[in-house]
């Protein structure tokens, strides 16, 4: 199977948006709204420093996988996030997630980053365990999150 992977561009969103409606299926933390996923990926597109990795076979985008830079005070320096890790159901299981990956990782070892990290499902065993034939391991730390407020006084 023929495989390209490569960064996003603008005529990919409309593929990347049916991508994370299909995360978001299986994601029970997060509501699929289309107009929020593509004005998501366009911020992401557009800021010259985060990356959308997508693969491509036979001119459609089949997986995508996408990394924000943090600053980490216990790293001293820039660490990635890696927020949409997704293939297509029908190309699951074909190697597509490990080149998305390893794109990831030598992209981030050529921007200097020190860490890569994620939140992963704790309900999908499937993700998680292709993490870990990936080399990624479970820390201590867990993943909370507000939405924020304003305070008046």
């Amino acid at each position: 199977m023929e495989v390209r992977i490569r960064a996003a561009k603008h005529s990919d969103i409309d593929m990347l948006v049916n991508l994370l409606r299909e995360l978001f299926e299986i994601e029970e933390d997060f509501v699929f709204n289309d107009e929020k996923q593509r004005s998501g990926l366009n911020l992401m597109v557009n800021s010259g420093k985060d990356r959308i990795f997508v693969a491509e076979y036979r001119n459609e985008v089949i997986g995508m996988c996408s990394v924000q830079l943090l600053i980490s005070t216990a790293e001293g320096g820039f660490v990635g996030l890696l927020e949409d890790m997704v293939v297509k159901k029908a190309h699951k299981g074909k190697g597509v997630g490990r080149k998305l990956i390893a794109k990831v990782e030598q992209w981030s070892v050529e921007q200097g980053l020190t860490r890569l990290q994620l939140l992963g499902d704790r309900n999908n065993a499937p993700a998680l365990a292709f993490y870990e034939k990936c080399g990624w391991s479970e820390t201590k730390l867990i993943g909370l999150r507000k939405l924020p407020i304003l305070y008046t006084d």
